[in-house]
């Protein structure tokens, strides 16, 4: 009898490092390796910020033909655009009731962020903070500080909401001075529209400037050519600041307008779902644009930007607007392999952990006269479906081939076809 107790014993511990091995090889889900990208790119950025470090600390890299701007409007860029994509994850309600090892991991990660941030934020207006920003000392600050208020809008609750009176005073104040600054005709006028109407929000409609809202949205209604696409001010360039600009803060300026209960000429209601229906159009196109491979046309001026030219498509999958002819499981497959072979290989990190000036891996042949390191940070606009809670059907429905896949693979796939405007607007009075 004890020899057999023996031989049980043994057999058991003998078939303990199979198990270990075994769990060991549970393959990550799209969701943990999400995750994983949006930590790896904030850490450096809010650890060091949160202490005041960000300045000290950070290791920067500027284009080769960088313009005769102060070298400081790297660090709000920095802070902005990163924020701008990782508003929604932090938005997220960090309670698991329940949950696996990996969710507990996640809400740990997204905890932690979410304590450096709000420090940062605080750090960044304070003048008494060695990481106080730069505004106003050049007209990037209105692109930057504009993505400062679009992360406040993707996560109004959770970032804009718990911080001091102070420190509102104070973002309101540094916005306002903005106004000084006279954006290009271009896709700037919606970095002026994002803040005001942000301002509407926050502080009510006695403070904003509606003549800046009103401008910009008659002009991105002028500089809508179809098909989703947007022209970069008169003239349209093959590029994706449709993707870096115009659908995002074209219909967030627009929902500030609804949540402020503005009172004008415009209906903005209308508006924003005409806007809203050309974003899934662009939707469609970006996800075409994704080979079965994982690749994407690298087109047009800023290419470091990186996957910030899926920003439309991740942010109708955040919105849980996706057209009908895409499916969740097709889209993350689809983003989650552009990850995989933009960032497991390359090097596209620095060795102090900030991101290095490239499309894919250091590149810096690619940079243009306004690139830094802080511009860069527009690649963390593609995580935004992390906003979606780890139970929604978009992380949890099946991987699906997308439509290169399918169309490659002789497998029937979805015609494409030009989307008119179906929804008419006109001024109210």
């Amino acid at each position: 009898m004890k020899r057999q107790i023996i031989w049980v014993l043994l057999a058991l511990i003998a078939a303990l490092p199979a198990a270990a091995k075994k769990k060991q090889a549970q393959p990550q889900s799209d969701r943990e390796y999400w995750c994983e990208q949006a930590y790896k790119m904030a850490r450096p950025v809010l650890e060091n910020m949160a202490k005041g470090e960000l300045q000290k600390n950070m290791k920067t890299e500027f284009s080769p033909s960088f313009d005769n701007r102060n070298r400081k409007v790297v660090y709000m860029e920095t802070f902005g655009r990163l924020m701008a994509g990782i508003a929604p994850w932090l938005a997220l309600n960090d309670s698991v009731a329940g949950g696996s090892a990996a969710d507990t991991k996640e809400s740990e990660m997204r905890r932690q962020l979410r304590q450096w941030a709000l420090a940062s934020y605080k750090n960044s207006v304070d003048p008494a903070s060695p990481d106080y920003l730069c505004w106003g000392v050049s007209g990037q600050n209105l692109v930057d500080a504009a993505y400062i208020a679009e992360s406040f809008i993707r996560a109004y609750d959770q970032l804009w909401v718990p911080l001091d009176q102070v420190t509102k005073d104070r973002y309101i104040n540094e916005f306002k001075k903005l106004r000084a600054i006279e954006p290009p005709y271009t896709n700037w006028f919606l970095f002026s529209s994002i803040i005001e109407s942000f301002i509407a929000k926050a502080a009510g409609l006695k403070e904003y400037d509606d003549f800046r809202v009103m401008m910009t949205i008659r002009k991105v209604e002028e500089w809508y050519v179809g098909d989703g696409w947007y022209a970069d001010g008169p003239v349209f360039a093959f590029d994706y600041y449709s993707s870096y600009v115009f659908h995002a803060m074209y219909l967030e300026t627009l929902q500030n307008m609804i949540d402020a209960k503005a009172n004008t000429r415009l209906e903005y209601q209308k508006y924003y779902d005409r806007a809203l229906k050309r974003a899934q159009k662009f939707a469609i196109i970006l996800e075409r644009f994704i080979s079965p491979e994982g690749t994407f046309p690298v087109i047009g001026r800023s290419t470091p930007y990186r996957m910030a030219a899926m920003q439309p498509l991740a942010l109708m999958a955040w919105y849980d607007k996706l057209p009908q002819d895409l499916s969740r499981g097709q889209v993350r497959a689809a983003l989650t392999k552009v990850m995989h072979r933009m960032y497991d290989e390359q090097q596209n990190y620095n060795d102090a952990g900030f991101l290095t000036i490239g499309f894919c891996g250091s590149q810096p042949e690619t940079a243009d006269w306004y690139t830094n390191t802080g511009s860069l940070y527009m690649t963390s606009l593609s995580l935004m479906p992390l906003g979606l809670p780890a139970s929604h059907p978009f992380w949890t429905s099946e991987a699906e081939p997308w439509t290169q896949v399918k169309a490659w693979g002789g497998q029937p796939f979805p015609k494409d076809h030009r989307w008119a405007d179906d929804i008419q607007t006109r001024d109210r009075w």
